[in-house]
């Protein structure tokens, strides 16, 4: 019919899983803009709980003018200054039961985010006493307009393109969307499209990398129009302390808020207390699985487990607590439906001696306390890791905002873990994910633009990514892979003194020169965009603020990049390359100075990049430096394989 775009049928994506703020260097009395309290943060997500403090409206205005939206409410919920418009999508039939057919979060996920990107400031705020301290997020002055998506089943492709079309309609300025699926091709991919209509209305989309990591090419969200988020670490962690009777001290992670009182507990191995009525042997017992252990030998104990799980099977069998061992998840604390403590797999070790050799052995858990990361920021292992599976030589992710361990509102229809047998119901949660870290992106692009309400998204996007300060490529060994141009520095992308610009049009010359047919692209684009020989462009000529090559490993490879940067900083300057080429990468730059007389001025230059694979990646960086600026692009050269 006429009027239908593309038809592709509509699967279902999931969600990603306050010191955060002030460890960026961004803290409350940071300079603001007079502009900020007109900025709207479009929320696509799983709902909000308006009751939350972080959402109190008291001093805000009435919405700004530029504001179309609605509030879709019912008798049970009303929006009101700060959370100015909600709505609900659910185009698959009934709500389904335990779910809320309205705008309000039965799960947190989005009161969370909400609360990251623009959430009030809350004193006092803590989860059961742990991480006690102020709550907020980064523009506590923006308002928030919500758009629920995402249900118990997932989000369905259909609500988030309708989500999409009414949040530009409505007046947002960023959209965050901490949501994804599987890697599509971009015509396929209903966040890819609507991205690229928000772009087009010069909406900036910020979205989640993913949470498949460290795996290679596990990056989603990786359309060139949007920003990709990857999670790292702040610097504080919880841990929670195991204390043995024979008075040997382990620190473990865990977000532990059950209080054992110091009490000793009798202490057991999963692996010799296995349910062998229901048909369990120790081998799956000592991994403490649903139903795999016999409530007789382990109730009133503490049980050892060789695995991290949420404890369910633990609970069941009438456990007062576990400890569990994990070699994989080091740089992350979790909430459990029991006390527990997740210690690594050398400390697990040396509690199972313990347990073999006293008479009778016991345990406690003690309640987290936080303790400073030295290392942070690293990238988490579970953020999702580049190279880019669609378009090898676009770097993605984009760049890394903290998404470890994060407190921020949450619903108070969902438990701490949302699992059953958990009744501890918070005003607060502390949880992790790209889900947490993309609220942060979405924050601080917002912020940007309150200083900058007329730039693009890409001016925007531009000034993130080359305002991201460098990170340690010792601690993060996936390097640009894990980080993309690095980690996000809200003030500095006030002020990035050049930006890479682009637009539609940039963008249908990238899709066609990737071998989209005319077809194709207007199912991307929803207009009459063609394919031509003048809308043939190359990837590299893309005027993307990362550079990317890629070749097979062993082979040398010349690539020449197209690049235009705009004057934004001081009205005359003089701007000259700075290249940090390691070996096997030789880098050009024509002219390699660039002067200004004016502001909005533009300038092209020409970035020459030979590389030979002796390893699989290899990465350098231009820098344009005024004196006052630093103009920071990674330039990465990586292998691909067959």
């Amino acid at each position: 019919m006429e009027g239908v775009v593309s038809v592709f049928p509509s699967e279902k994506k999931k969600l990603h899983t306050t010191r955060s703020w002030n460890f960026m260097g961004f803290p409350l009395n940071v300079t603001r803009s007079t502009y900020e309290s007109d900025i709207i943060i479009g929320m696509l997500d799983s709902g909000i709980w308006p009751e939350s403090e972080s959402f109190n409206d008291k001093g805000f205005g009435p919405p700004p003018t530029k504001w179309k939206g609605i509030c879709q409410g019912s008798s049970n919920f009303t929006c009101n200054n700060k959370v100015i418009g909600a709505r609900y999508y659910h185009s698959e039939g009934e709500v389904g039961p335990g779910e809320i057919a309205s705008p309000r979060d039965s799960e947190g996920h989005g009161t969370h985010t909400a609360s990251t990107a623009a959430g009030d400031v809350v004193s006092h705020a803590s989860l059961l006493g742990v991480a006690s301290g102020t709550a907020r997020g980064g523009l506590p002055s923006a308002r928030i307009a919500v758009y629920k998506i995402c249900w118990s089943d997932g989000c369905s492709d259909a609500d988030i393109l309708a989500a999409f079309d009414d949040a530009i309609a409505d007046g947002v300025d960023v959209i965050s969307l901490s949501v994804g699926g599987w890697p599509l091709d971009y015509f396929q991919d209903s966040i890819a499209i609507g991205a690229f209509h928000s772009m087009k209305n010069g909406i900036l989309t910020s979205n989640s990398a993913g949470n498949s990591g460290p795996r290679s090419e596990s990056v989603l969200n990786f359309s060139p129009w949007a920003l990709s988020v990857a999670a790292s670490t702040i610097d504080r962690k919880f841990v929670s302390q195991v204390k043995l009777g024979n008075g040997a001290i382990y620190e473990g992670l865990s977000i532990n808020t059950f209080d054992l009182g110091n009490t000793m507990y009798p202490i057991i191995y999963g692996g010799e207390a296995p349910n062998q009525t229901a048909g369990y042997e120790g081998i799956s017992s000592r991994l403490c699985t649903s139903g795999s252990l016999n409530k007789t030998l382990v109730e009133g104990k503490i049980v050892l487990c060789d695995a991290a799980t949420i404890g369910s099977g633990a609970i069941a069998a009438g456990a007062v607590g576990s400890i569990m061992q994990n070699g994989f998840f080091k740089d992350l604390a979790s909430s459990y439906i029991l006390p527990a403590s997740v210690l690594g797999m050398s400390d697990g070790a040396d509690i199972l001696q313990y347990l073999n050799s006293a008479s009778e052995p016991t345990a406690t858990i003690l309640k987290s306390i936080e303790i400073k990361d030295e290392l942070a920021p690293a990238v988490v292992i579970f953020s999702s890791r580049g190279p880019n599976p669609l378009t090898r030589d676009i770097l993605k992710p984009d760049l890394t905002a903290p998404g470890v361990d994060i407190i921020a509102a949450w619903s108070g229809a969902s438990t701490v873990t949302g699992y059953e047998g958990d009744n501890r119901f918070v005003q607060y949660n502390i949880t992790s994910g790209t889900s947490m870290s993309c609220p942060h992106a979405s924050g601080a692009a917002a912020y940007v633009k309150s200083f900058h309400p007329t730039w693009s998204s890409d001016a925007i996007k531009s000034a993130l990514m080359t305002t991201a300060y460098p990170m340690n490529p010792d601690t993060n060994p996936d390097a640009e892979f894990a980080y993309g141009s690095g980690h996000i520095n809200p003030i500095k992308a006030t002020d990035p003194g050049l930006v890479y610009d682009a637009g539609e049009i940039d963008y249908v010359k990238f899709l066609c020169g990737q071998g989209y047919g005319t077809r194709q692209l207007q199912l991307v684009t929803g207009d009459q965009s063609a394919c031509s020989a003048e809308t043939n462009g190359t990837v590299w000529d893309l005027n993307y603020p990362s550079y990317t090559l890629s070749t097979k490993y062993g082979e040398s490879i010349t690539r020449t990049f197209q690049r235009t940067v705009t004057n934004v900083g001081s009205q005359i300057s003089t701007y000259k390359a700075i290249i940090n080429a390691p070996a096997g990468l030789k880098i050009q730059v024509q002219p390699s100075v660039l002067s200004f007389q004016s502001l909005g001025q533009k300038q092209s230059f020409v970035v020459t990049v030979e590389a030979t694979m002796i390893k699989t990646m290899i990465s350098g960086s231009l820098v344009w430096d005024d004196g006052l600026h630093q103009v920071r692009s990674p330039i990465v050269a990586h292998v691909t394989y067959p």
